[in-house]
């Protein structure tokens, strides 16, 4: 069944991009969805056609037309993953290093909603075909908790946490350098880079806020483990975050790529050459449950490559 959102531009929201605006106000359907259905012609400003980066004004009146979801295209794939939790409503995964979240880009094959659509059927679809029971991403080589809908109730309710910030992430990274402060925060606004569009960066044209806390929990020779806290959640934050403060995560080839230093003993060496992926954990997920209403926290491991480097470090 078809769905149609009507909302009326206030003061607040003027000067917002339409996909932005839209993205904003309907929970659990992404800006690029967004962009889809406006080039479909399923979006109206003052009941005209427009262009996703039409600037709203107060007073507009929006209408989106949102179709009822295609079939789901993702082929279900038999590829192991560590369930953590698992009910009607939502499960929680422990996501592996090198598992992309959702296929795009040219993939369908090999990701996590393949593995997931093998092991149940009850999936939300509010995503779209190729983002069932997704309402936040993890990097493809990055680790950790990870929480899919299985309907659409409880999409709409995790999406909205996660848009207001209610839900808990903690993440751990090992960077290079040394941190001077124990603590801090970092509040860079945040876009795609205008000469590499697949790279984000803070000195984008066009830029969303975004904050990060850190805290430091180990020092060691050259480089130090750091426990980050997210207050909003962009693509690629936490990495462009202390790329941008001179700290970058051990292991990134994108945003921070460093030799390393020579003068550690040749066991801690070869411990970094063995790093094939930035060493950034997804440690802990609480978010209020969309059925009960009770609030629930998981955590997983610091998997065994960054432990294994870590031990070396803590033994040098």
């Amino acid at each position: 069944m078809e769905t149609t959102h009507s909302f009326t531009v206030t003061s607040a929201d003027a000067s917002k991009r339409l996909d932005v605006f839209l993205a904003d106000k309907v929970p659990g359907v992404t800006r690029s969805r967004m962009q889809a259905l406006i080039r479909e012609g399923r979006v109206k400003v003052n009941g005209k056609g427009v262009k996703a980066g039409q600037k709203v004004r107060e007073g507009d009146k929006v209408e989106v037309n949102i179709p009822e979801p295609a079939p789901l295209k993702v082929a279900p794939e038999e590829i192991p993953i560590e369930i953590l939790y698992e009910d009607r409503d939502v499960i929680v995964v422990n996501k592996p290093a090198g598992l992309a979240v959702h296929p795009g880009a040219g993939r369908f094959s090999g990701t996590l909603v393949n593995a997931v659509l093998a092991h149940t059927k009850s999936i939300s679809t509010i995503g779209g075909p190729l983002r069932p029971g997704i309402v936040h991403r993890l990097d493809k080589d990055t680790t950790g908790v990870l929480v899919m809908a299985k309907n659409d109730l409880s999409h709409i309710s995790l999406a909205k946490q996660f848009k207001d910030h209610t839900s808990r992430r903690k993440y751990v990274a090992l960077v290079w350098g040394a941190i001077k402060a124990d603590e801090g925060t970092i509040d860079y606004a945040l876009g795609r880079d205008t000469a590499h569009r697949k790279k984000i960066s803070i000195r984008a044209r066009s830029k969303r806020k975004a904050v990060t806390h850190y805290k430091v929990l180990r020092r060691y020779h050259h480089s130090t483990l750091v426990e980050l806290k997210l207050e909003t959640g962009r693509t690629h934050q936490i990495r462009v975050h202390l790329a941008a403060i001179n700290h970058p995560v051990v292991g990134d080839q994108t945003y921070g790529k460093r030799a390393i230093p020579f003068n550690l003993p040749k066991a801690v060496i070869d411990g970094f050459k063995k790093i094939k992926r930035q060493c950034l954990h997804a440690m802990t997920l609480g978010f209020t449950h969309p059925g009960t209403g009770g609030y629930m926290e998981f955590s997983a491991p610091i998997p065994p490559d960054m432990d294994g480097l870590l031990k070396l470090l803590e033994n040098a």
